[in-house]
């Protein structure tokens, strides 16, 4: 289909393009901006007066919850296009594990299927993500993962990780880690400080985040493979990545938009929507994240999207299973973050789109003409309540219930295929 989308604001991260532009869609990709390209006759038109056009989000962390829970896939993927979220990736910690060619293949037939968002499997590091034997990456490579990752924590044998390290390298394949030593980790449930100590509750150290990144920085410099790393939570950690980038390690970070916004003071008394993974930690450590981000130290931030039954989070604290719900908020969270920070809105868009498109060296996440039509239109000045019922996503968890967000999704293209229209069924905006 041949649309253009007209008189909209039109951000380009990548680009550094901030005006009000058509923009002009041909077969799946971008084909021209400003002007149409000679010949063009469009089949729609999109009205996008007021309103933002920019490339849809990439989000380096998002459960689908399948293989595991039967029809989730098309649910949250459903709440992936009412985001903006035109990519996600999809960690290994499935059920059963992503570390066989066939449920990668499997999963991606269902994505199809599913025809929402772009999918990006992560595969396995380690069978069933033990940490003890080598998964066969190089064969889950060929049929479509992206990269391979240990989700919850480092092996417990260093050995194990210097011979993937190597193998990584070999191949050049990208690893992706949690910088989390889990001996040290325990069954932590919260950042270890004063609130956990008030609260009675176990606590994970910083330790066991910068002890796990001093072991990846020392494998890395006696391999030279490429390390992303995933979710960082403390000032120490990031002041040790920092350190590792002026280096030279080739090595690149991301950090969970909750962990922006929240501190450990957030879970007040026990509420187990504030139990998330890693533990919310102290406001000198969601400071650092801040400043972080803002010199590039961390180079994007994901949603870390985690749905949750109801019933796993009507528990104590302690007892409840940590994540949240998040693709639905991470746009109007990015967003709170940049004017906060006073960001030009490109440079606040840019940590979840060209970062994370660079990161996955995938040609996504811009607008530049030749590229995938994966662009979200979205109102920066709409004002919403979350709650479970305004939510797509099957888990309404999220420590945001109640709060009014600023900035919501109208309209999300995913190779030029209009898949999400907030106002279907109006012809106010859209026509």
């Amino acid at each position: 289909m041949k649309l253009v989308i007209r008189h909209g604001r039109l951000v380009d991260p990548a680009a550094g393009h901030d005006a009000v532009a058509d923009l002009f869609i041909a077969d799946g990709r971008i084909a021209a901006v400003g002007g149409p390209p000679a010949g063009f006759a469009a089949e729609r038109e999109i009205d996008a007066r007021g309103l933002v056009v920019a490339p849809g989000l990439v989000d380096l962390c998002a459960r689908m919850r399948e293989p595991g829970a039967e029809g989730a896939l098309k649910r949250e993927m459903r709440a992936a296009l009412a985001g903006g979220v035109t990519g996600v990736v999809c960690p290994p910690d499935t059920d059963p594990p992503l570390d066989e060619p066939g449920l990668v293949r499997m999963l991606r037939q269902r994505s199809r299927e599913a025809a929402g968002a772009r999918l990006y499997p992560l595969g396995a590091l380690t069978a069933g993500l033990t940490g003890e034997v080598l998964a066969e990456i190089e064969t889950l490579a060929e049929v479509g993962c992206v990269a391979f990752m240990q989700t919850r924590a480092l092996p417990h044998d260093n050995g194990v990780l210097l011979q993937i390290l190597r193998y990584a390298k070999t191949f050049d394949l990208p690893v992706w880690l949690r910088p989390v030593e889990d001996t040290l980790a325990g069954d932590g449930v919260a950042g270890a400080g004063a609130v956990a100590g008030r609260l009675g509750l176990p606590s994970v150290p910083v330790l066991a985040e910068t002890v796990a990144l001093h072991t990846i920085f020392e494998m890395q410099r006696e391999t030279g493979a490429r390390v992303h790393l995933c979710r960082l939570s403390s000032a120490a950690g990031i002041e040790l990545v920092r350190q590792a980038k002026r280096e030279g390690l080739p090595v690149s970070a991301d950090v969970g938009v909750h962990h922006v916004h929240l501190t450990d003071v957030d879970i007040g008394h026990f509420d187990p929507d504030f139990r998330l993974d890693p533990p919310l930690r102290t406001g000198r450590d969601r400071d650092a994240i801040v400043a972080g981000l803002a010199d590039g130290t961390i180079d994007a931030i994901c949603s870390d999207h985690a749905p949750v039954a109801e019933d796993d989070k009507l528990l104590p604290f302690g007892e409840a299973a940590p994540g949240a719900t998040a693709l639905e908020t991470l746009l109007p969270l990015v967003l709170r973050w940049g004017e906060a920070a006073k960001l030009p809105l490109a440079a606040a868009l840019a940590k979840v789109t060209s970062a994370p498109a660079r990161i996955l060296n995938e040609p996504t996440g811009r607008l530049a003409v030749g590229a995938k039509a994966d662009v979200v239109v979205f109102d920066p000045q709409a004002h919403w309540t979350v709650s479970r019922g305004e939510l797509v996503s099957r888990g309404g968890n999220t420590p945001f219930s109640g709060d009014q967000l600023v900035g919501r999704a109208m309209l999300t293209l995913v190779g030029g295929d209009v898949r999400h229209d907030r106002k279907s069924g109006s012809e106010s905006n859209f026509h």
